[in-house]
């Protein structure tokens, strides 16, 4: 989860600096960069390509994208680490999913915590001049599906190998991002290529380890590890982007933070 936490990092602030492109290019580039290692590695070792549970894989990969275009079409109107933090509401609607769908009980207390959270998103938008209201509705959205995915990937569990989960999610989102991108394209220049194909170099890694860290552990103890992301993403948008984050707006993004790693501590 920590290899995964840095590798999201890098691709989150080569993805605000490419934010000039269409949210359905940065999709195809961040899918097309991540195939040449999922489907090679899959011919190579002699894995079926089209895995054992192809309707719950299609699933993930339709949820998977439709995160993934929300989340790249928010930091056209948001700080890229306000971003990334309000994305990270994922664990509650993920919790909430896995009530009705994995039957998993949610205690009084756990409740509590998540308020906290959310006490802590509405100090964000509400103390942050620079959280536009269509980005704010952009990202929830991006945490609300990024939360089914969670819940996607516990269901699928180890029946499926852990690349196989990425690779459709990958081909899906080659499919959507290429028919968005017949709508709006941007020719990259130069080392915009580069730039934009190792889109998919860093978010294959970072979610092959994610996938991989969801499957071996439960949820609640390797999920309090990404948040190192959020902290990384922020230091780096104030140096490279000159991105100015209030007081308040910190402490929100505290509350959200703690109220989501507290959850975990008392789940486990």
């Amino acid at each position: 989860m920590l290899f995964s936490a840095v590798c999201f990092t890098v691709m989150n602030l080569f993805v605000k600096y490419l934010s000039h492109f269409g949210g359905g290019q940065l999709v195809l580039f961040r899918a097309f960069g991540s195939l040449f290692f999922t489907t090679s590695y899959l011919v190579w070792h002699k894995i079926p390509v089209l895995g054992n549970q192809k309707k719950l894989l299609i699933f993930r990969g339709l949820a998977g994208v439709t995160s993934m275009g929300l989340f790249f079409m928010s930091v056209n109107y948001l700080p890229i680490g306000s971003a990334v933090s309000l994305r990270y509401l994922s664990p509650v609607f993920a919790t909430i999913f896995a009530v009705f769908f994995l039957k998993e009980k949610v205690k009084s207390l756990q409740w509590l915590f998540f308020l906290m959270a959310f006490i802590g998103v509405l100090m964000i938008k509400g103390f942050d001049s620079n959280i536009d209201s269509l980005g704010f509705l952009l990202i929830l959205g991006s945490a609300i599906f990024s939360g089914i995915v969670y819940v996607l990937i516990n269901k699928i569990g180890k029946r499926d190998h852990p690349v196989v989960i990425v690779n459709y999610f990958m081909w899906i989102s080659v499919i959507v991002g290429g028919v968005l991108s017949m709508f709006k394209w941007t020719t990259p220049i130069g080392i915009e290529w580069i730039l934009l194909l190792s889109l998919g170099v860093f978010g294959y890694f970072g979610q092959l380890f994610m996938t991989k860290a969801f499957q071996s552990q439960a949820t609640n103890r390797v999920v309090s590890l990404k948040y190192v992301e959020v902290v990384f993403t922020m230091i780096a948008g104030v140096f490279w982007f000159s991105d100015m984050y209030p007081l308040l707006s910190l402490v929100g993004t505290l509350l959200v933070i703690t109220g989501l790693i507290l959850n975990i501590w008392y789940r486990r």
